[in-house]
C-alpha cells in the first residue's frame, strides 16, 4: 500500500471552458427561440395594458420573423424534397390567423416551435462536448526517453510503437504501454472501473488516460496513440451518438400525414366551393378558420407541458432530465443496467472485516494497523484509520514510517515494526502462522474482497477485509425497479468476478458481467436491445459513456460522475440518489398518461368544430374561443405534474434507507 496522491498533475488538468449560459447562447436557435419567446411577451402585456394595437401588431410580427424564419425554411426544403411537415404547416396556419386577425394565435405557434428547435440544438450540441471532454482525458506531452539514456518531452499524439516513455509519480500516461522496470499504483478507474488504484510492475499493461501513483515506471508504447482504449472510447461514444436512432415526441411521428391531410383539407374547402361558382370572401373565411381550429395548436400543449412539468418536477426532487424527448422516453425502459464502482457503490473502500491470526487480539491487530498506516494518503489507509476512530480505538503515533510503491507501508508504532500491505507470494514463509494467514487471505479473496496483510516485528498477526460501500438505497431501488419494469436489474462491471458478486447479491441483483472494458459494456447493452428490451443504463465513469451512448437511456451519477458521463448521459441524478430512478420512471409513465389524455381533448375539439366547420357555419370568434379552450385545457391538464404531490405518487413503492 502506498502513500499515492492521486491529485492530477497541471498538465492533465484542462482550463475551465464557458458557462453552460454562454455555450447556450452560442447556439444560433436558443438566441432565435429566446428574442421571439420575448417578443411575444411584450406584445402580449402590451395588448393586455391597451395599448395601440400597432405597438402589439409589430412586437408579434417581430416575433413571427425571430423565431419563424428557420421553421419556414426547414418546411420549404421539406416541400422540395416533396414532403410536408409540422413546420410548413405552422407557418402556413400562423400566417392565415394573422391575415384574419388572430395574430396572438400565429405568435403563440411560432414560440412553440422555435422552443423546440432550440431544444434539439442544444441535444445536438451535448454529443459535441461528450467527445471533447473525452479527448481531454490523455495529456498532451509525455516524456520520450533516447537511446544515448537522454529524454524528451513530446506530444502524445507523436508517440510510435516501440517508443520508451518515462511515467513519472502523479502524471497521466500518455499512451497504452507495457511496463519495463519500476513499481507504482495506477489508479485506471476510468477505464476499467475498479474502485482501488491496481500494482503495475514490469509487464503490465497500462492504459493512455490513467492516473500513475507514487511510484516511477518506464513502460514501452505497444499500440499506435489512435488504436489507445481511451481513443477507442472516443470512436465508440461517436459511432453511438451518430447511428442511435432519431427520437421524436409522439406527435411528431405523424405529423407528416396530418400536415398533408390539413393542407389537402384546407385547398379543397377553398378551391371546389370557388369552382362551382361560391363567393370568394366567404370561401376564403371558412378555409382559414379551418385551418386555424384545426392547427394542432392544442396537440403540441397537449404534449409538451406535461413532459416540461415533469421535467421540472423531476429537477425540484434532484433529477436533471436533459429533453422532454428523454421524459418521454423513459416511460418505455424495460431493463435497467448498472455499472458497480461509483454507481451502486459509493466508490470509496471500507473495513469489511478483521481476521487475526491465533492469538492475536482483533482490536489490537487493527489498532496498530491504523497507527502505521496514518501517515499514508492511500484510499485503504484512510479506510483503516476511519475504522479504528469510528470504533473507538486510539490511533498510536508512529515513526519512520516508508512506503514502497505495489507492496504496503512500514512504521515503528510504540517501538514495533508494523508492515501493512499486500499478501506476498504464498511460499514466502511457509511456517504454520504464514499458512494460518493465507487460509484467511483465500477466504476473504473467495468473498469477493481486498486483502491486506499486517505483519507485527515479522510474524504475520492477521488479515484485513476492505470492501466498496454499497450506497444505502441500492437494495431497494432494485427491488422498486424489478416491481416496475417487470425485469430484475442487470450488473455491468470491470472489477473481478468476485465483488461483482458479492455485491450483486447484496444489492438483489441476480445477473453480472464481471471484468468488462468499454467497449464489453456497449456490446452487452446491444445484446439486451437485440433481445427486444428498452435498456436504461446508469454510470458514473468514462468507461461507461459508450455504453451511456448505447443504451436507449443513459443516466448519470451527478456527485461524482466524470465529465463525459455527465455530457453523454441523457439525465443526472444531481445528488446520486439512486432512490430517485424508479420515481422518475413512473413519473415518466404518469406524463405519458396525461399526454394521451390531452391528446383526446385537443383531438375531440378539432373533431366538433372541423365538423362544425364543414358541415355547418362555424362563426370565426367561436371556432377561435373553441380553440383556444382546448389549448387553455390541455395546458392546464399538463401543468397539474408541477405538483409535489405527483412525485410522491409516483414513486412505485417507499424508499427507505
Amino acid at each position: 500500500m502506498t502513500s499515492s496522491t492521486l491529485s492530477p498533475p497541471v498538465s492533465a488538468t484542462r482550463p475551465a471552458g464557458p458557462g453552460l449560459v454562454a455555450r447556450l447562447w452560442a447556439l444560433p436557435e436558443v438566441r432565435w427561440a429566446v428574442v421571439a419567446t420575448g417578443l411575444f411577451a411584450l406584445g402580449g402585456a402590451a395588448q393586455l395594458l391597451g395599448s395601440p394595437p400597432a405597438l402589439w401588431w409589430a412586437l408579434y410580427l417581430g416575433c413571427y420573423a425571430a423565431g419563424g424564419w428557420e421553421p419556414a425554411r426547414a418546411g420549404l426544403r421539406a416541400l422540395r424534397a416533396r414532403t410536408l411537415d409540422v413546420d410548413l404547416l405552422m407557418i402556413v396556419a400562423a400566417i392565415g390567423a394573422a391575415s384574419i386577425g388572430q395574430v396572438f394565435d400565429g405568435a403563440l405557434l411560432i414560440v412553440i416551435f422555435a422552443t423546440s428547435g432550440a431544444l434539439e440544438a442544444v441535444a445536438t450540441a451535448r454529443t459535441a462536448d461528450s467527445v471533447r471532454a473525452l479527448l481531454d482525458l490523455a495529456p498532451e506531452r509525455a516524456t520520450r526517453l533516447l537511446p544515448d539514456g537522454g529524454e524528451e518531452v513530446v506530444d502524445t499524439a507523436g508517440l510510435t510503437v516501440g517508443d520508451v516513455i518515462r511515467i513519472r509519480p502523479g502524471e497521466r500516461i500518455g499512451a497504452d504501454a507495457l511496463v519495463l522496470d519500476g513499481v507504482s499504483d495506477v489508479d485506471q478507474a476510468t477505464i476499467t472501473g475498479e474502485p482501488l488504484p491496481v500494482t503495475k510492475a514490469a509487464g503490465d499493461e497500462v492504459f493512455a488516460g490513467t492516473l500513475n501513483g507514487t511510484g516511477a515506471l518506464v513502460a514501452r508504447v505497444h499500440r499506435p496513440v489512435g488504436e489507445s482504449v481511451i481513443a477507442r472510447i472516443v470512436a465508440l461514444v461517436d459511432e453511438a451518438s451518430a447511428t442511435k436512432a432519431k427520437t421524436q415526441l409522439f406527435i411528431e411521428k405523424v405529423e407528416q400525414r396530418y400536415s398533408v391531410a390539413v393542407v389537402v383539407a384546407t385547398l379543397a374547402l377553398f378551391g371546389i366551393p370557388l369552382a362551382v361558382g361560391a363567393e370568394f370572401q366567404p370561401t376564403l373565411l371558412r378555409a382559414m378558420t379551418f385551418m386555424i381550429v384545426a392547427s394542432p395548436c392544442a396537440v403540441v400543449l397537449a404534449t409538451m407541458p406535461p413532459l416540461l412539468s415533469a421535467i421540472a418536477l423531476a429537477g425540484r426532487n434532484g433529477v436533471l432530465v436533459k429533453s422532454a424527448v428523454v421524459m418521454e422516453r423513459l416511460a418505455d425502459t424495460t431493463l435497467v443496467a448498472f455499472d458497480k464502482t461509483g454507481t451502486l457503490t459509493t466508490g470509496t473502500p471500507r473495513l469489511a472485516g478483521v481476521h487475526p491470526a491465533a492469538g492475536v487480539d482483533a482490536t489490537e491487530l487493527l489498532r496498530l494497523a491504523a497507527g502505521a498506516e496514518n501517515p499514508s494518503e492511500h484510499p485503504l489507509a484512510v479506510a483503516v484509520v476511519t475504522a479504528a476512530r469510528d470504533r473507538g480505538v486510539p490511533v498510536p503515533p508512529a515513526g519512520d514510517f516508508g512506503s514502497a510503491p505495489g507492496r504496503g507501508v512500514s512504521a515503528l508504532v510504540e517501538g514495533r515494526r508494523v508492515t501493512v500491505g499486500r499478501p506476498g507470494p504464498p511460499d514466502e514463509r511457509p511456517d504454520r502462522d504464514a499458512a494460518d494467514v493465507r487460509r484467511a487471505v483465500a477466504d476473504v479473496q473467495d468473498a469477493g474482497h481486498t486483502a491486506v496483510v499486517v505483519a507485527v516485528d515479522g510474524r504475520p498477526w492477521g488479515v484485513l477485509a476492505f470492501t466498496d460501500r454499497i450506497r444505502p438505497r441500492a437494495a431497494a431501488t432494485v427491488a422498486s425497479l424489478t416491481a416496475l419494469t417487470g425485469a430484475t436489474p442487470v450488473l455491468l462491471t470491470g472489477d473481478n468476478p468476485g465483488a461483482a458478486r458479492r455485491l450483486a447479491a447484496e444489492a438483489g441483483i441476480a445477473e453480472t458481467h464481471a471484468g468488462l472494458l468499454p467497449a464489453g459494456k456497449a456490446e452487452r447493452v446491444r445484446e439486451f436491445q437485440a433481445r427486444g428490451q428498452r435498456v436504461l443504463l446508469v454510470g458514473d465513469g468514462v468507461n461507461d459513456a459508450p455504453a451511456l451512448a448505447t443504451a436507449d437511456l443513459g443516466v448519470a451519477m451527478g456527485r461524482h460522475g466524470s465529465d463525459l458521463a455527465l455530457h453523454t448521459a441523457d439525465a443526472v441524478l444531481v445528488h446520486d440518489d439512486l432512490g430517485t430512478l424508479p420515481a422518475l420512471i413512473a413519473l415518466s409513465r404518469r406524463a405519458r398518461r396525461v399526454v394521451k389524455a390531452n391528446l383526446l381533448i385537443a383531438a375531440a375539439f378539432i373533431v366538433v368544430l372541423v365538423t362544425w366547420d364543414l358541415v355547418g357555419d362555424l362563426p370565426l370568434p367561436l371556432g377561435v374561443a373553441g380553440h383556444e379552450g382546448s389549448t387553455v385545457i390541455v395546458g392546464l391538464n399538463g401543468l397539474r405534474l408541477l405538483r409535489r404531490s405527483a412525485w410522491r405518487r409516483a414513486t412505485p413503492t417507499p424508499l427507505g434507507d
